[in-house]
């Protein structure tokens, strides 16, 4: 059996830490994307939580929206109270989550990261979310997403 990468051991750490209840599933291929992660696992895209970190002015925000979804920035500024906010570089993602694009989970930061949670999400009994690597995913529902993350709730389009 292959050596589990380093980010999923590290998510499996902290999951289990947080107590939470879902499954690790490492699919054979990257699914770096909502529509990847969807059809890997036979749902719908809108169950994917897809962990989009942005640069608020050189702090970080993790927005948690749907994969049906598009983010407003414009409108997410706005009802988050900062000036603006621009999709963050590889280099800022890593500095601040610790994981690569595609694989960023809600949770496992070296830091706390200011976490905001798309309220459409609500709408699927399980959800799927990045474990640390764009080729792990895990299950949670919306509820068990908002206490883990400590996320605020609001809506993103």
């Amino acid at each position: 059996m292959a050596t589990e990468h380093a980010s999923i051991t590290a998510f499996r750490d902290e999951h289990a830490r947080r107590n939470g209840t879902g499954e690790v599933v490492v699919l054979p291929d990257s699914a770096h994307t909502a529509a990847l992660a969807a059809a890997a696992l036979g749902c719908v895209v809108g169950a994917i939580a897809n962990s989009l970190l942005f640069d608020a002015d050189g702090e970080p925000v993790l927005v948690l929206t749907s994969g049906a979804h598009r983010v407003d920035v414009d409108a997410t500024a706005a009802r988050i109270g900062v000036p603006r906010l621009v999709r963050a570089t590889p280099d800022f993602v890593r500095r601040h989550t610790g994981q690569v694009i595609g694989g960023v989970s809600p949770l496992g930061h070296p830091a706390p990261v200011p976490t905001f949670v798309d309220t459409w999400l609500r709408r699927h009994d399980t959800l799927w979310a990045a474990a640390g690597h764009p080729s792990a995913v895990y299950s949670t529902t919306y509820e068990e997403l908002v206490v883990m993350t400590g996320a605020r709730e609001i809506e993103v389009d």
